[in-house]
């Protein structure tokens, strides 16, 4: 194993008691480049490792992917200099290119209570699974990967929790839901799910017409279908429900740390991107309503 190697894995191990295989990913593939471009961890200086990342500027990265990189990289020869492998850090230098953080993409009140009904029309097996895992996308704020990880003894109907087991980075949380979804979950529960086939000893909430775990793209072509029937753009995704609860929790003054919880996010300022959503909504109906405005 090279040297290079070597030092990499051993940053990777550094990255939390239980970092999630994508963030493993990403940060491998981003020090996998400093080896493409036959960057020596141990003796690269300033100079020569600004080359190597602006040669990756040319290469038509976006500003957004650059800064991710360079991230990764101070983090790693901050790493290094903190092991005692090197005396300095190279990136200390290296300038973040600057980019303007895209929003979250939210549906307003009115398009979420709109794709609900949608969902609500159909009452064959199928049409209430959707309906349910409509209601609890929106209610509860899961990730699709989360909502399809769900099994049965993670909901609580009498309560109005569920236990969300599969979370990014392996952190577990508790999360209630609404009415509406309880209704919608215990519909399902009572007159579909045996129908769509699951078998004895099947754990998962929502199956799919094979009585097998729903996927992820099954979550996908059910919102799909939900816009389609409510009239609304199909380029919607499921993870627009997940930013539309946390938008409408915020618009209608939940404390900011309480959204964080509820979403699951290790870092306050992730969820701090719906807060310029929040204020945006709440600008745009002052100006349309104050005669002064």
């Amino acid at each position: 194993m090279s040297d290079n190697a070597r030092w990499e894995e051993a940053f990777l191990k550094t990255l939390g008691l239980n970092p999630s295989p994508h963030t493993l990913r990403a940060y491998a593939q981003e020090l996998s480049q400093l080896d493409q471009a036959g960057v020596d961890v141990l003796t690269v200086d300033g100079p020569a490792l600004r080359k190597v990342f602006w040669e990756q500027a040319r290469r038509g990265l976006k500003a957004s992917s650059l800064a991710r990189k360079l991230a990764v990289w101070r983090a790693f020869f901050r790493f290094l200099q903190r092991s005692g492998a090197r005396a300095d850090n190279p990136t200390r230098d290296l300038v973040t290119p600057r980019y303007r953080r895209r929003l979250p993409r939210v549906l307003t009140t009115d398009q979420a209570f709109r794709l609900l009904e949608a969902a609500q029309g159909r009452r064959d097996p199928v049409g209430l699974r959707n309906w349910a895992l409509l209601e609890l996308l929106y209610a509860s704020g899961l990730r699709a990967q989360e909502v399809v990880a769900l099994d049965l003894g993670d909901v609580d109907l009498e309560a109005g929790w569920v236990r969300v087991r599969a979370g990014k980075g392996g952190r577990p949380r508790e999360v209630p839901m609404g009415r509406p979804a309880q209704t919608a979950l215990r519909r399902y529960l009572l007159e579909a799910r045996a129908h769509l086939g699951a078998r004895d000893g099947e754990a998962a909430l929502f199956v799919n017409r094979r009585g097998g775990r729903l996927s992820v793209r099954a979550v996908g072509r059910a919102v799909k279908a939900a816009l389609e029937a409510a009239g609304l753009s199909s380029r919607v995704s499921p993870h627009w429900l997940r930013h539309s609860f946390a938008t409408h929790l915020l618009m209608n003054g939940a404390d900011l740390r309480l959204v964080q919880e509820l979403l699951g996010h290790a870092r306050l300022s992730t969820t701090q991107n719906y807060t310029h959503l929040s204020l945006a909504a709440l600008t745009s109906t002052y100006q349309k309503a104050h005669p002064r405005a």
